[in-house]
């Protein structure tokens, strides 16, 4: 992961392309300051420009002798996700202190709560993908984490047969990020992804025939 940014300055993160929302009902103080676009940016070595979420390139502010930044340009740049939480008032950075389930919203024609497919190994997961490839090879759907989140924690099992090339892709860039193989007898596995920046997944895999996914939504989670 992209780790540093360099500049000759002392730096204080501030808001950037969060929304006029983040304003409301804060303490606020005017102050004099001054955009500073002459400051130059390094990510690991390589020329970068600061940009808010709409892709407009953005300047620093300098007040009182300190530079302050952009936390959304900031954040981008690093591939740390950030979120702003209004009712707490609060900036939020990297992956949530609490997992939100896949389940909410999730679309596909294999997605079930039948519970002649949803236990497995004795345990009812409730709401679960089910496909059984029908000799199709394939099995595939889409999750759609709107860059909100920093990690996904898929869970997967394989029944009958292992799954060959399961693979997670940013489908906005056709960039792979993650892809194995999964065997029958590893039983229910969790696949740890890094999704920042991310705003929709396509997740596939190769399902013989005779073998069948088997993923819990409930259990399967961003953070």
């Amino acid at each position: 992961m992209k780790k540093k940014i360099t500049a000759a300055l002392t730096v204080f993160a501030v808001l950037g392309g969060m929304g006029t929302g983040v304003y409301a009902g804060a303490n606020l103080q005017e102050i004099k300051a001054f955009l500073n676009p002459g400051i130059k940016f390094k990510v690991d070595g390589q020329p970068v420009q600061l940009k808010n979420s709409s892709g407009a390139v953005v300047a620093p502010i300098t007040y009182n002798n300190t530079t302050y930044l952009p936390v959304r340009a900031v954040s981008d740049l690093l591939g740390v996700t950030v979120n702003f939480n209004a009712a707490a008032n609060t900036i939020l950075l990297g992956e949530q202190t609490e997992g939100v389930s896949i389940a909410a919203g999730f679309d596909s024609s294999y997605h079930t709560k039948d519970p002649d497919k949803t236990v497995y190994k004795d345990k009812d997961y409730k709401d679960v993908h089910f496909d059984n490839g029908n000799g199709t090879r394939g099995s595939s759907f889409m999750l759609y984490p709107n860059k909100k989140y920093q990690k996904l924690y898929l869970q997967v099992a394989a029944i009958g047969d292992d799954i060959k090339d399961f693979s997670i892709i940013d489908s906005d860039t056709d960039t792979v990020l993650k892809k194995q193989n999964i065997t029958a007898e590893e039983g229910l596995i969790t696949i740890e992804v890094n999704i920042s920046g991310v705003s929709k997944l396509f997740v596939t895999g190769d399902v013989q025939e005779g073998s069948s996914v088997f993923i819990p939504l409930t259990t399967s989670y961003y953070k």
